[in-house]
C-alpha cells in the first residue's frame, strides 16, 4: 500500500492583523517586527519558503500543538508580511525543508507522541512515509532541529 501525505502551512489570514499593529502593540503579545537580513535563515511558516533579504516579517510566539495532552506546545515562528499560504502537492517537500536538519514528531489523533527522529531535510519524504506506516500516527510536526522551532505539519492523505 502506498503512503501519501500533505504538508500544511499556517494560513496567512490568521496573521494579517498583526502587521497593522504598532511595535508596542506587537511587544505586548510577545511579537517583534524584523527586516530579513540574510537568506536562508528565516523560514516562513505561511509560504514554506525562506524569506528574502529586505522582506518585513514577524517573529512571534505560536501555539503549534494546541491539544489536551502532555505534548501541548508552543514556540517562536517567522511569518512574512506578504506571504501567501502555501498549497503543497501530495508528497511534496519544499526547498525550505530540504537544506535543514529537522526534528519530526509523529502523533496520534489524541495528541500523544508515538515516534520522533532527527533527519536531514533531503531524506524527509522517506522518513514521513516511514512514520505514516504506523497507522496510529495521524499527523507529524516538523521542527528545525537546531533551534527547535516549529516549521509545519504533515497530515496523512487518504490511503
Amino acid at each position: 500500500m502506498e503512503i501519501h501525505f500533505r504538508l500544511k502551512a499556517l494560513n496567512a489570514e490568521g496573521f494579517k492583523a498583526f502587521f497593522t499593529g504598532s511595535d508596542s502593540e506587537l511587544e505586548k503579545s510577545g511579537a517583534k517586527r524584523i527586516i530579513i537580513d540574510s537568506c536562508p535563515g528565516y523560514p516562513c511558516r505561511i509560504s514554506l519558503k525562506d524569506l528574502e533579504p529586505g522582506e518585513e516579517a514577524l517573529l512571534m510566539p505560536y501555539l503549534h500543538h494546541d491539544v489536551h495532552s502532555p505534548y501541548r506546545a508552543s514556540g517562536p515562528i517567522f511569518v512574512g508580511k506578504n506571504a501567501e499560504t502555501a498549497n503543497m502537492a501530495v508528497n511534496e517537500i519544499p526547498l525550505m525543508l530540504q537544506h535543514r536538519l529537522l526534528s519530526i514528531r509523529g502523533y496520534t489523533s489524541t495528541g500523544m507522541m508515538k515516534n520522533a527522529s532527527v533527519v536531514e531535510g533531503k531524506t524527509l519524504k522517506d522518513e514521513l512515509i516511514r512514520f505514516f506506516k504506523n497507522k496510529e500516527i495521524t499527523y507529524i510536526h516538523i521542527h528545525n532541529a537546531r533551534q527547535g522551532c516549529y516549521l509545519c505539519l504533515a497530515e496523512r492523505e487518504n490511503d
